[in-house]
């Protein structure tokens, strides 16, 4: 599958003669170029720029193995590209940057951007990946979406959204703890407070989060002091005591004790690749609903869910930005593809339900025009 890559471009025209040849290329695409001088938005209109998105990483946090290198990065950036094609029919581009330092990350994909009417940032290890996404969005007027971030963000929440159903008790009376730190982790635990969770403690590699524990980044102390009401200064396991909700985002592991522990009727997303923090066959002992991250067990939470369908939605309005309000429309929309057939099996639909991405980027595109970003 791999031998030669997985993707290649194609023409949308065709040169059979002299004629063609005139009109595709020289003398003919000069009052093209001319025109776009004289109006530069008209680029979007004559040339492929408003409809491929540029998926970019450095290398540093590929999934399940680390800071890899930008080479070693394209199989998988080039798989990106294939999954914007293949479910949300958006072309896009594999770019694997040979820097890391922020300031040099920032201006290459900048200086990238008029090729572009999208950036997919992917596998940028954080913090970094934060400051760099962040000073994207303010410098450009396409949308900037790191995937690992918010892209697992919209597919927990539209997971958790059905589970809630299944259990029949509101976000807002679940507690829910978080193992993980990282992009998705944080990205994950702010989404959720975005969408009225009750309460959410979260943990890295050094315990839970606490507003004043010493030793953490400004990322993570910003989130402690959103988070965790409770006040838990321990360890994952001691704050998944009678907690209702257990998102897994760490390459860690869980013991069956620690999930015995939590509420009646409680929910287990068990997210990293490939060795879940607990098994599913442990987990339902205990749990309600599980999910996890890979497609050998019910409820795959993968991100091919939403980052299509997002983009597909931004691109057909041109949007100047995708808003937290696109992100949480992402999420409902993906809820409501379920619909009535929810069960503790079924809380998210299949990659493969070709009724996902139509119905995100519908979602996203009316979201970006109530939002005021949309450009047509």
């Amino acid at each position: 599958m791999h031998r030669g890559g997985k993707i290649e471009m194609r023409a949308t025209v065709s040169v059979r003669d002299a004629d063609d040849l005139a009109l595709a290329y020289t003398p003919g695409v000069a009052r093209v170029c001319t025109a776009i001088a004289e109006e530069s938005a008209l680029v979007n209109d004559y040339t492929w720029v408003s409809g491929v998105v540029a998926v970019v990483s450095d290398g540093t946090a590929v999934l399940g193995l680390g800071d890899i290198g930008p080479a070693a990065a394209m199989p998988v950036m080039e798989g990106k590209a294939l999954l914007f094609k293949e479910f949300g029919g958006v072309d896009a581009v594999p770019i694997c940057l040979d820097c890391t330092d922020v300031d040099a990350l920032v201006e290459t994909v900048a200086r990238l951007a008029p090729s572009f009417g999208g950036v997919n940032l992917e596998d940028i290890s954080a913090p970094r990946c934060f400051e760099v996404e962040d000073r994207l969005r303010a410098m450009l007027d396409i949308p900037v979406f790191h995937d690992d971030q918010h892209g697992t963000a919209i597919v927990t929440l539209a997971a958790l959204l059905n589970a809630a159903k299944v259990i029949g008790r509101p976000l807002s009376e679940m507690r829910a703890v978080v193992a993980g730190a990282g992009a998705s982790g944080i990205a994950v635990s702010r989404f959720l407070l975005t969408a009225g969770i009750g309460d959410i403690a979260v943990a890295d590699s050094k315990g839970l989060l606490y507003d004043g524990r010493e030793g953490m980044n400004p990322v993570k102390a910003a989130l402690a002091r959103d988070t965790n009401k409770a006040g838990f200064t321990g360890s994952t396991e001691e704050a998944l005591a009678g907690a209702d909700v257990f998102i897994g985002l760490s390459g860690s592991t869980v013991s069956e004790e620690a999930i015995a522990s939590m509420a009646t009727d409680s929910i287990v997303f068990a997210l990293s690749n490939p060795t879940p923090e607990v098994y599913p066959d442990v987990a339902r002992k205990h749990a309600r609903v599980v999910a996890t991250g890979r497609s050998d067990f019910p409820n795959q939470i993968n991100n091919v869910l939403a980052f299509p369908g997002v983009f597909r939605g931004a691109i057909d309005v041109r949007a100047r930005e995708i808003t937290e309000n696109m992100k949480v429309a992402a999420a409902h929309a993906l809820a409501s593809v379920v619909g009535d057939l929810v069960t503790e099996d079924y809380v998210i639909p299949s990659p493969f339900d070709r009724r996902v991405a139509p119905a995100v980027s519908a979602a996203v595109a009316e979201q970006a025009r109530k939002d005021g970003v949309a450009r047509r």
